[in-house]
């Protein structure tokens, strides 16, 4: 890994922590099982990325303010509801190594949950007047529902081509880290040439990472087994796309075929991933990610120097590099 996240956090430390006990405050409640369950939530939250963004640009784009902490705890409080009511969705009983929301309260409970942090993220919003962020994170949230339900429908059939794909992960995916940057942008007060830069620079680190995570369903978990965890959801991802392309029309029969009816056998799922990495699906979406990449960076790098463009440079670089 080229840089550390807490070498990267490092210009905006102090803000993270204290947005963390803002963003803490925003999931009070007077129910003692809602502050029970939100307090379970905060205890095993990720790696502070999302708020990293909004930081980092809104410090490139003028200056980090209060209303930068709201934009940043309406994205996570958006998010977080996203992801509880996610697993209930897919009835995923983990989140993160933990037991997800769903595994220990119910369903029920969890899509009030969801609902409650939803409600909570709105408030915030129109407490404080900043219909500008909100409009940008509810675009996101749109996008993201719009992605998954695409991206559920072409399952069923596996007619995902490229430009699907790519449509799928723009929406499911990058558009929350687009509205991350931009809403960095806008609490700071930049132009709106700016911030619709902001949003293009976040919607190219989205879509490189998606393709990241879709690279790691191809290789092995830490025993050395195959992992083809999409596939096994029948996820039609950019590498076996491109693997599928190069084959011919009775091999395509044949690995469709075993993704479709076979997705549980994982002697089967290893022999799909043999396919897609004889078949240079790896190296060809590789190679998109890097694109995408450096058209991040070339968008980051028209930005004069600054030790937050320079920290956003490794934020990209990590989400790229890393191993999990």
């Amino acid at each position: 890994m080229t840089d550390s996240l807490h070498e990267i956090k490092r210009p905006i430390d102090t803000e993270l922590r204290i947005f963390e006990e803002k963003f803490r405050a925003s999931m009070k409640s007077a129910v003692p099982l809602l502050d029970h369950i939100t307090s379970y939530i905060i205890k095993r939250r990720g790696k502070q990325m999302r708020p990293m963004f909004v930081f980092l640009s809104a410090s490139l784009c003028g200056g980090i303010t209060e209303a930068t902490y709201r934009g940043a705890t309406l994205v996570e409080l958006l998010h977080t509801a996203t992801l509880v009511h996610d697993d209930v969705v897919d009835n995923s009983f983990q989140r993160r190594g933990f037991f997800s929301v769903n595994a220990l309260w119910k369903n029920k409970i969890a899509v009030l949950i969801g609902d409650f942090l939803l409600s909570k993220g709105l408030l915030l919003s129109v407490k404080n007047n900043d219909f500008d962020l909100l409009k940008i994170v509810s675009e996101a949230v749109e996008q993201m529902s719009e992605g998954e339900l695409l991206q559920i429908e072409k399952a069923r059939h596996l007619d995902i081509d490229e430009r699907v794909y790519f449509d799928v992960i723009r929406k499911k995916t990058a558009s929350l880290i687009a509205s991350c940057c931009a809403c960095g942008a806008v609490s700071a007060g930049a132009d709106g040439a700016t911030v619709d830069k902001m949003k293009q620079f976040g919607e190219k680190i989205g879509i490189a990472f998606q393709i990241k995570d879709d690279l790691f369903d191809f290789g092995t978990d830490d025993v050395g087994k195959p992992l083809g965890i999409d596939l096994k959801e029948k996820k039609i991802t950019l590498p076996l796309i491109y693997a599928l392309n190069q084959a011919s029309y009775l091999k395509k029969k044949q690995i469709i075929n075993l993704v479709k009816n076979h997705n549980d056998d994982s002697d089967k799922i290893a022999e799909v991933i043999h396919f897609v990495q004889q078949g240079g699906g790896m190296v060809y979406a590789a190679q998109k990610m890097n694109i995408y990449q450096q058209e991040a960076f070339d968008i980051l790098n028209q930005f004069p120097e600054h030790q937050s463009r320079t920290a956003l440079a490794q934020l990209v670089r990590f989400t790229i590099e890393r191993k999990k």
